[in-house]
């Protein structure tokens, strides 16, 4: 494997804000002219030279190119955030926030800033671009916009300063939970997209997962967005796939039947993404998926993976879904792709044609299993209901030592396991052969993993029941996790667990920032923040208030806080919330042209 030294969020490795390219390339075109003669073509096509206005037009000239160089210079510097928890380790680590520091985020100086109504529930993560040239709508220009979609089936584009709606494209009638497999009722009144879609800036294309009703038919079909229009760049992609069964039976993938709720995944020039089922509902017809396209065309793979290829069993109940709260499968720096599976039938386990209950690496072209790690207890797991599968599969950045490749996985038995990342550990009945086994809380969640200034080794950040713990990454005289200090009891009566996101400038001033799952008295849903160097075996609360509603509190609220650039979005039931410090002014609303 090759090096992890720089994380996807360091400064020189980010790629350049959507539009910076394209300003920089007019900016050094105008540059140039100004500094010598233009060049014009008479009508007879002779080329004729005219002087340089160096008068009142002149320096109305050099007033625009200021400002041009000054919004590139200002998206250049900001940070976007393209994919679920940041990168694809999943470390939900924002290391470039210079706004936001322990010593400004309290109740005086930090708030509420903007509150957008939305058209429906929001399970999936915002994401954020600055410096976006909008070509549709009524607010064309360059705007930094957070992207958030819903279980409407739409994606919204808002200005992040103003809260402006500047385009909100519809792509399809959502399907009912009435027509659920067992009206399912793990969701909103409405499934449309669930998880949260990936962006290339490169190609400025948003790749987002609807789920429609057509002609009769539950259908996910897979969109490449334009960034500035919202609009397909190709024809969308209709989800279909098949496996050959044990007995040489076909089994084809039924949209009826699966929901894909994992955050896609955009890697090795590819978009994966991970299926499982509806409230374990007709799990003899449900199993988990893992599929791939290739970006930009939206070519399906050859290859696919269906983890249970079973042909019969005695409860005929199949699942070993991929569904991880939301969490998105990672990858490592091989282009391996790894996720987290669920429960299927009690003793049908044999690691290859059915893998339930583990931490699955497969190849990048989904044609081979590479590695897994399946707990000792997976049978038990499996009469229990006790999916290791509920949690998702964090790729640690590189450490030092001699196992310098690690990753960390627990699911709702509340057990965290620490795995070498380049021998997960397989299947024993007798021992789970890991770095280590670490009580963390009942776990429908996913870690997070920052660097901490005061030793700069890195930490992982597990928010397992009602409490957020930070472990210490212990890599000599052995690998182990030891821990440093905790939260208190975030609250929230849904399923234990919740998620996570840190900020910080570079190690410096970090904060970890979550989101309680709903009261279901108030239905209220909370945003904290926490400062992870108190000095205390219980942190610092720095921050609370309420961020939003979740009315629909069969389903959980899988909500992961977004940090970027001085600000901290939060979608959640028909509305996105932007706070920030409240001290600075934001920008007027646009006039409509």
């Amino acid at each position: 494997m090759s090096s992890r030294s720089d994380l996807p969020f360091e400064e020189k490795k980010r790629p350049a804000p959507a539009g910076t390219d394209r300003l920089n390339m007019l900016l050094s075109r105008e540059l140039n002219a100004a500094a010598s003669p233009r060049l014009l073509t008479s009508p007879k096509g002779q080329n004729m030279t005219k002087p340089c206005n160096h008068s009142i037009g002149g320096a109305s000239a050099l007033a625009v190119l200021v400002f041009i160089v000054a919004n590139a210079l200002m998206a250049a510097a900001q940070t976007s955030v393209t994919t679920y928890h940041y990168d694809n380790y999943r470390t939900g680590w924002n290391q470039n926030e210079t706004v936001l520091t322990p010593a400004n985020v309290t109740k005086s100086s930090f708030g509420m800033l903007q509150t957008v109504a939305l058209d429906d529930q929001v399970d999936a993560q915002p994401l954020m671009v600055p410096g976006v040239l909008i070509t549709a709508g009524n607010y064309q220009g360059t705007h930094d916009v957070v992207y958030v979609v819903t279980e409407s089936n739409t994606v919204f584009a808002i200005d992040v300063h103003t809260g402006t709606v500047l385009l909100n494209p519809n792509f399809g009638t959502p399907v009912s939970r009435k027509s659920l497999p067992g009206k399912c009722n793990n969701n909103g009144p409405n499934v449309g997209i669930t998880s949260t879609p990936v962006i290339d800036p490169g190609s400025n294309t948003l790749y987002a997962m609807t789920y429609t009703q057509s002609s009769g038919a539950p259908t996910y079909t897979l969109h490449a967005l334009d960034l500035g229009s919202l609009t397909d760049k190709v024809t969308p992609q209709v989800v279909a796939a098949s496996q050959t069964l044990t007995n040489g039976t076909t089994f084809n993938f039924n949209a009826k039947y699966q929901r894909q709720r994992p955050a896609l995944l955009l890697a090795n020039g590819s978009i994966y993404a991970g299926f499982g089922s509806f409230c374990d509902d007709a799990a003899n017809l449900s199993r988990g998926w893992l599929l791939g396209w290739t970006a930009g065309s939206l070519t399906p793979f050859p290859s696919n993976q269906l983890n249970d290829l079973q042909a019969t069993n005695s409860n005929n109940f199949f699942l070993s879904s991929v569904w991880m709260s939301g969490y998105g499968p990672a990858t490592d720096d091989a282009g391996n792709v790894l996720f987290v599976t669920g429960n299927s039938d009690a003793g049908t386990y044999d690691g290859v044609t059915d893998i339930q209950e583990s931490v699955v690496k497969i190849s990048n072209t989904l044609t081979t299993v590479l590695d897994l790690f399946t707990p000792d207890d997976q049978e038990t797991l499996d009469q229990e209901d006790g999916d290791f599968g509920s949690g998702g599969v964090l790729v640690l950045p590189d450490q030092p030592g001699s196992i310098p490749h690690l990753a960390v996985a627990a699911g709702k038995d509340g057990n965290l396991f620490l795995m070498n990342e380049d021998n997960l550990g397989g299947y024993s009945p007798n021992q789970n052969n890991v770095l280590g086994v670490y009580p963390v809380g009942h776990c429908w969640c996913g870690q997070s993993y920052f660097v901490d200034p005061t030793d700069g080794l890195g930490r992982v950040v597990t928010s397992g029941g009602r409490n957020a713990i930070v472990w210490k990454v212990q890599t000599s005289p052995s690998v182990a996790l030891t821990r440093v200090t905790a939260s208190t009891g975030i609250g929230g009566t849904q399923s234990p667990g919740f998620f996570t996101t840190i900020s910080s400038n570079g190690t410096a001033s970090p904060i970890i920032w979550a989101l309680s799952r709903a009261q279901k008295s108030t239905t209220a849903i909370d945003l904290l923040a926490f400062n992870p160097d108190s000095g205390k075996s219980k942190m610092t609360k720095l921050f609370r208030a309420s961020a939003g509603a979740w009315p629909n509190v069969s389903g959980n609220a899988n909500l992961v806080p977004v940090v970027a650039n001085g600000l901290v979005f939060v979608a959640s039931n028909q509305q996105l919330q932007i706070f920030g410090l409240t001290g600075t002014k934001t920008k007027t609303k646009p006039k409509k042209k």
